[in-house]
Parts: structure tokens; C-alpha cells; sequence
């Protein structure tokens, strides 16, 4: 017969035996045990079986590392002796990169629901100790799945997301996630927030780690309902934990569940927490264990036997301890088998790519021209657009008439094309509909009709991909999370996160450095993601002038002493090897290509694109459709096409740049007329660095001088990147001179007066053929 709710309960409970287990194999490892809050367990299966029977069938889950191998093992159902193996201290790694501590992994399951009998897929994401960073990659991967699935109202794909106290009300990206929840491009139709209430974080009492009385008061910000329960009242939290699903498949609305408990040890097993909380700790090691409790009132009552429950724990126990055997077998840690998003039908059975080649990123005639008209109209009838915008589209046609782009047009074709071959394209961030510099306008507002609008992009082709262009929350953490998780969903789809300024990514970090620079390392886990961050030293002051190109460059991992050698394209295997792609374009055709190049790739790489400002208008910085046409490509480096070329061995000084500066250099060349004694070659991507290419231009210009010339300050920018790569181009047979601002502690001076003297000197150095004459390079 089938079991009554208080025998589930009871079982499940049994699984507290698996931090036993873990605590008699294991006990000097760290494990961030369950202990004074099993019921966590029992209670998410609980919610899981009701969201089932209410009809979701994907189930995706964060969580901080307390709890994680019990929930790995007992809710998602990682096989035993798979968790085991990663407590062995000869461990070896057979998969690329670092890996990861056994409680950061995460895992993606597809099982039948025992309650409901109903197909259920379960993904808990991977995610660093930053407690609360996976709360909006959680959402953004739902809301990815949603979108793919055509799920409009949540019906089908849920959040669950598990949260400390401490960590809950005193992250602010806790605030950030809350108010994604109800905006139309960010909402995934209602989480369930479970918070572990330790009443303690670290060593740290609520009297000084919060304000509020309940550590979960950030959520009535939107109203969510919010359960607190005792987790020493297992009934109580069953009955909670089926309200809320219910509220959440009924209400399609956030809502808390606050597991009021205890953590039984320190933080994590190896601490004293007498040190800090001594009569709480007391109190503590009083405290019967709640599965105690709970079977001795069962057996009182009569609803199991004492032996039926000593037969369930023996049972469980052995079951442990054939895993536990099983794993002396594992000596080798397969992080592929931890993946919490697999794309089976992008990678080959071992995670490899399917094929090592990358197609020309060129368009046809035909494309170029329906994609330049359509961006340069408006699809509706009966539609007023205002004066300005007007004026804009005349311009753009006038483009398309002359077979020119600018930056905003460069954009649209690689949209646009990518739409046609059914790649869905995701623009999100602060201002993007529009463009925070006026030039994009993706959505056009009729001006007399209110909330009337129109994406033309989406009116390009007649069995296109959608287009999504949404302005965000005014949030970085937050929304870059999201963005990331959305990403994850899916390789056949071009998901890009714009700043409003490059430098504000500084408030999404965390982002940055935890997920996006060393994701694939730890998790083995492949991203696409762009990143389009402004960039450019015009005089606007040190908040809106550097993108802090310097950070991306560090967190590079490409060898700056070693030439790489490579068989097959070296192009291609050099993207392969690295942790992210770090570009600089200077015209509209070649960002074009690098956004088409992310993913007609076989792989899938982070894309840091430094967009510009000033360049958006520059009547230089044009491209001709020439440049897009069929069989072209993304050019790594663009060689000086001047009069230089004509006899390089007379050639006095190569200088090499990268983004806006390239056009100063140009006009400065033309003015002081050094044509023939001076190449200006641009760095178009700087990492990974273009070695082969770069030795080219080298060996072109046997007797030249070499310069790095950049607008950035000394200490930031790329200089210390691109020289030690110079260096080694040239086997230090050379020295690398540099050309730019001094060093400084801000990115910019607030002074425009002070900006363009500075712009002045270093421009005057770049073209003084003595400067460099008797001094150290």
C-alpha cells in the first residue's frame, strides 16, 4: 500500500543518515553538513512532488554549499559512490582546468517523479562560496528554458532557490533577483525561496548581522507571502512546503519559506563555534536530533515499528556503505559528469566539439541589402516616430544606398543574419532599446499613441528567430547574472549583456570573476556570452571613460613567453585554449563578423567586445559592404594598407594600437605627412593575442622601430599585456616603446582642458622619429 505522509516523512528523514555516514568516513573534511535542518530534504521533495502533480516538469535549483551533497544525493539523486569518490585524497582530474570543491558542483538529472509518476528533470546549478551569486543565474536559466519551450506562464519550468539567513539579508544581489521577478523579460512566473535559518552566519549573531527581525524581510519588497515554521516540526514544514508550491503553480508569484533552525556544528565541521556563541552552542548539544524525535512520537503512535525504523536505517546504511566501496574504484574525477547544462546535441558524447573549423562570417549582397532597408524603415502603418528617430532612419538608408554602415547598421547585419538562419539574439541591459548614446533605436515608440511600439527586427524575415531586446532593472549583479544564466540554456543563441558605461561592469564583479572568466575551468562548462562594454578616453571624466580593459587582459590565461604551435587552424585552436575572447574593433564590418563568429564557432567562448562612443558617428569609422561580403572574415589584426606597405623596409617605426586611438593616429600621420615612415597596424582582437599574425607585421618591417601607442594610462589599458606578447614575437631581439598617458590612480582626468594636453604629448611622441633615441625601452 501506499506510503501515508508521516512514513514519507519519516524516510526521507532517514536520509539525515547520510550526513552520519559522511561524518564517520570523513570526519576531518569539510562537508557543510545538514545537521539541525534535515528536513530540508523531505521538504524540497515535497514541493517538487507538488509542482509535478500541478504539471512542471523542470525543476532548476540554487544553492549555497550547506546542504549541497545531501541534496545532490536525496533530491537530485547523484549516484552514491560518484559523490564518495570526491572525498579521495588521490583524486585525479581527467577533465580540462581546475575542477571544483566537491559542495560548489552542480548536477542535471532527468528521473521519473515516484509521487506522480511523471517524467522530471532536475538541474542544480554549480555556483563559488559568493553566497546568493547563483540567485539570478538560476532565474536566467529558467527564464531561457521558459522562452524555448514557449512556456508564457511558468506552467511547465520552476525555480527553487535555497538561501542561509545571514546570506539572504545581507547580499544585495538578493534585492537585485526580487526585482527581476516581476519585470516582463526577466520574470520566471514565481520562485520558491527556502531559507536555512541557522540564526547564526559563520560566527556572526543576528543582532549585528541584520536590522530587521526576520532575516528573510527583503522579500516584502514584492509582497511575496512568507512561511516561517519550525524545522524541528517536520508535519508543519510538509504542510508549509505544499502551500507554498501551491501558491507558487496557482499565483505564479514569489514566495519564502523560512526554515527557523540550528547548525549543529561550526561552519564547517572543523570550527569551534563555543568561541563565539558559547551559550547557544549549550543549547545545542541538548537538542535531541529532530529524526529522534520525530520516530519516537511515530512509534508511540504506532505508525511504524521500532524495528520497521532500525530496519530503514540499516538499509539506508548498507546502501551507503556499498557506495562507499564502489568509490575506492573511482580514482578519477570526471567534472563532465557534474554538468548542470548539457548541450548533447552540440558537443560529442565526451563534451568535445563536434567539428575544429569556423565558417567565413560573410553575408551576400542580397542579406546585406534587405537587412539595411528594413533597418532603416518602419514595418507598420499609421506609425509616428519622432522627428529625431525619423531623421536617423534617412540617414541610415542614405547608407545602405552608398553600400556603407556605420556602427549601429554593422550591428543590425550581424543581428539580422543571424535571426534568418534562426539563431535567437538577446540584447538585455540598462537603455539598450534605445542605446545609452541614441544610436541604435531597436524599438521604436509611436508618438501618439502610448505603450504602442515596434522592433522592426523582428519584421526581417518571414520564419525568422525572435529578437529580444529589453532595457533592464537599473542593476549589473543582478541582470549580468541573468544573462549568464539565460546563456547557459542554449548554444544556438546570441545572448548579449550591454553596460551603460564599459566601467560599471565593476558592480557585476562578481559575475565576472567567479562564473564568466574561470566557468568553463571549474565546471566545464562552455559560455557564449557578450559582454559590450563602451569604452574610449574623451574627455567625459574617470567614471565614463575606461571599460578597465587591464582586468579582462589579467584574468587571460593564454602564455605570454610562449609562442603557441598549433596543426590545424590556429585561429580556431587558440580560441579553443583559452577562457575568453577579449576584441577591440575599429569599424562596423569587423565587429559585424565577431558577433557572427561566436557562434558559427564549434565551441562556445565568453565575448568582452570594448564598444566605442565617439566611433558610433566617426564619418571614418564607416564600413563598406565590401567588407561583409561573402567569403570575409573577423581580421584578428589589420595591417597598415597605406603607403607603407609600398616599401616596408624603409619603414622607420610600426606602431601598434588598438579601438579609437587608431583614428587620432591616422589623422596626426596625415598632418605631419610620415606616410612612408610610419605603419599604424590595429590590434583588433587582443587576447588570445594574435601571435602568427603579429609575427607577420614584424617580419614585414625588418628595420622599423617597434611602438605600443594607447590612450589609456601607463598602469592600465593593454600595455602590460601586449608587451611581454611583443617581446616574445620578436625573441627580445627588440625592444617594445611605449606611447600613451602616464601612469595615474584614476582611469581619466575630469579636466577636458588637461585631457586633450595630454592627448596632444603623447600624439606628438608617437610621430617623433627621435624619441626614443638613448632611452630604455
Amino acid at each position: 500500500p501506499p506510503l501515508s505522509s508521516e512514513e514519507e516523512t519519516t524516510l526521507f528523514l532517514l536520509k539525515r543518515s547520510f550526513e552520519d555516514f559522511l561524518a564517520r568516513k570523513w570526519s576531518s573534511e569539510k562537508r557543510f553538513g545538514l545537521e539541525g535542518c534535515e528536513v530540508l530534504i523531505p521538504a524540497l521533495k515535497t514541493m517538487i512532488d507538488t509542482s509535478s502533480a500541478a504539471g512542471i516538469d523542470n525543476v532548476i535549483m540554487g544553492m549555497p554549499h550547506r546542504g549541497r551533497l545531501n541534496v545532490l544525493a536525496n533530491v537530485i539523486r547523484k549516484d552514491l559512490d560518484q559523490i564518495f569518490c570526491q572525498f579521495d585524497s588521490k583524486l585525479e582530474a581527467a577533465d580540462e582546468g581546475s575542477g571544483d570543491v566537491k559542495y560548489h558542483l552542480g548536477l542535471y538529472h532527468e528521473r521519473i517523479n515516484r509521487e506522480t509518476d511523471k517524467n522530471i528533470t532536475l538541474s542544480l546549478m554549480a555556483n563559488p562560496s559568493h553566497l546568493e551569486a547563483v540567485d539570478p543565474v538560476v532565474q536566467g536559466k529558467a527564464k531561457a528554458e521558459q522562452f524555448y519551450r514557449g512556456d508564457t506562464q511558468g506552467k511547465k519550468v520552476m525555480c527553487i532557490s535555497i538561501h542561509g539567513d545571514a546570506a539572504f539579508a545581507g547580499q544585495g544581489v538578493v534585492y537585485e533577483t526580487f526585482h527581476l521577478s516581476e519585470l516582463p523579460s526577466y520574470t520566471t512566473h514565481g520562485t520558491i525561496h527556502v531559507v536555512v535559518n541557522n540564526q547564526i552566519g559563520f560566527t556572526t549573531d543576528p543582532r549585528v548581522a541584520r536590522s530587521s527581525p526576520y532575516p528573510t524581510d527583503v522579500a516584502r519588497v514584492v509582497n511575496a507571502p512568507i512561511f516561517h515554521v519550525n524545522a524541528d516540526d517536520p508535519e508543519a514544514v510538509m504542510y508549509v512546503c505544499r502551500l507554498a508550491a501551491e501558491w507558487r503553480s496557482t499565483f505564479n508569484k514569489d514566495v519564502v519559506v523560512d526554515l527557523v533552525c540550528y547548525r549543529r556544528f561550526g561552519h564547517n565541521e572543523m570550527d569551534e563555534p563555543m568561541f563565539t556563541q558559547p551559550l547557544m552552542y549549550k543549547q545545542i548539544r541538548r537538542q535531541q536530533r529532530v529524526l529522534r524525535k520525530y520516530s519516537d512520537r511515530l512509534i508511540a503512535e504506532g505508525v511504524v515499528t521500532l524495528q520497521e525504523f532500525e530496519e530503514e536505517v540499516a538499509k539506508y546504511d548498507k546502501i551507503c556503505e556499498e557506495a562507499y566501496k564502489s568509490s575506492k574504484d573511482e580514482k578519477i574525477s570526471q567534472i563532465r559528469h557534474w554538468l548542470d547544462s548539457p548541450w548533447p546535441d552540440f558537443f560529442t558524447a565526451e563534451g568535445e566539439p563536434r567539428s575544429m573549423n569556423c565558417v567565413p562570417t560573410g553575408l551576400n549582397e542580397e542579406v546585406l541589402q534587405h537587412i539595411g532597408q528594413a533597418a532603416s524603415s518602419v514595418p507598420l502603418e499609421d506609425f509616428k516616430v519622432h522627428p529625431g528617430v525619423s531623421r536617423i532612419l534617412r540617414g541610415r538608408a542614405e547608407l545602405v544606398k552608398s553600400r556603407q554602415m556605420d556602427w549601429a547598421l554593422g550591428e543590425y547585419m550581424a543581428f539580422g543574419s543571424l535571426l534568418k538562419d534562426g539563431v535567437h539574439v538577446r540584447l538585455s541591459g540598462q537603455d539598450v532599446e534605445r542605446g545609452t548614446f541614441s544610436h541604435r533605436h531597436h524599438v521604436l515608440h509611436d508618438q501618439g499613441v502610448d505603450k504602442r511600439m515596434c522592433v522592426p527586427m523582428n519584421h526581417l524575415w518571414a520564419n525568422q528567430a525572435p529578437y529580444t531586446v529589453c532595457n533592464s532593472s537599473l542593476s549589473e549583479y543582478g541582470v549580468l547574472g541573468f544573462e549568464l544564466g539565460f546563456a547557459m540554456a542554449s548554444p544556438n543563441a546570441l545572448i548579449l549583456w550591454e553596460a551603460q558605461f564599459g566601467d560599471f561592469h565593476n558592480t557585476a564583479q562578481c559575475i565576472i570573476d567567479q562564473f564568466i572568466s574561470p566557468g568553463q575551468a571549474k565546471w566545464v562548462r562552455h559560455n557564449g556570452i557578450v559582454l559590450l562594454l563602451p569604452h574610449g578616453m574623451e574627455g567625459m571624466g574617470p567614471e565614463h571613460s575606461s571599460a578597465r580593459p587591464e582586468r579582462f587582459l589579467q584574468m587571460s590565461k593564454d602564455d605570454p613567453d610562449h609562442f603557441p604551435e598549433f596543426n590545424g587552424d590556429f585561429e580556431v585552436q587558440q580560441l579553443y585554449d583559452c577562457n575568453w575572447i577579449v576584441v577591440n574593433c575599429s569599424n562596423p564590418a569587423n565587429y559585424c563578423h565577431v558577433l557572427r563568429r561566436q557562434i558559427l564557432l564549434p565551441f562556445r567562448k565568453p565575448l568582452i567586445i570594448f564598444t566605442p562612443k565617439s566611433l558610433l558617428r566617426h564619418p571614418d569609422a564607416r564600413s563598406s559592404f565590401d567588407e561583409l561580403a561573402d567569403g570575409t572574415k573577423f581580421k584578428r589584426v589589420i595591417p597598415d594598407e597605406g603607403l607603407a606597405t609600398q616599401n616596408p623596409d624603409q619603414v622607420k617605426r610600426v606602431i601598434f594600437c588598438t579601438g579609437k586611438v587608431y583614428y587620432e593616429l591616422a589623422r596626426e600621420r596625415r598632418q605631419h605627412k610620415l606616410e612612408r615612415d610610419i605603419a599604424i597596424i590595429r590590434l583588433e582582437q587582443i587576447s588570445p593575442f594574435p601571435f602568427d599574425l603579429v609575427r607577420a607585421e614584424v617580419e614585414k618591417y625588418t628595420n622599423a622601430e617597434l611602438v605600443w601607442c594607447q590612450e589609456e594610462h601607463k598602469n592600465m589599458g593593454y600595455y602590460d599585456y601586449v608587451r611581454p606578447r611583443l617581446l616574445t614575437v620578436v625573441a627580445d631581439r627588440k625592444p617594445v616603446w611605449y606611447v600613451g598617458r602616464d601612469p595615474a590612480a584614476a582611469p581619466a582626468t575630469g579636466s577636458k582642458f588637461t585631457h586633450l594636453n595630454e592627448l596632444k604629448r603623447f600624439m606628438d611622441t608617437a610621430f617623433d622619429l627621435r624619441a626614443f633615441h638613448g632611452n630604455d625601452a
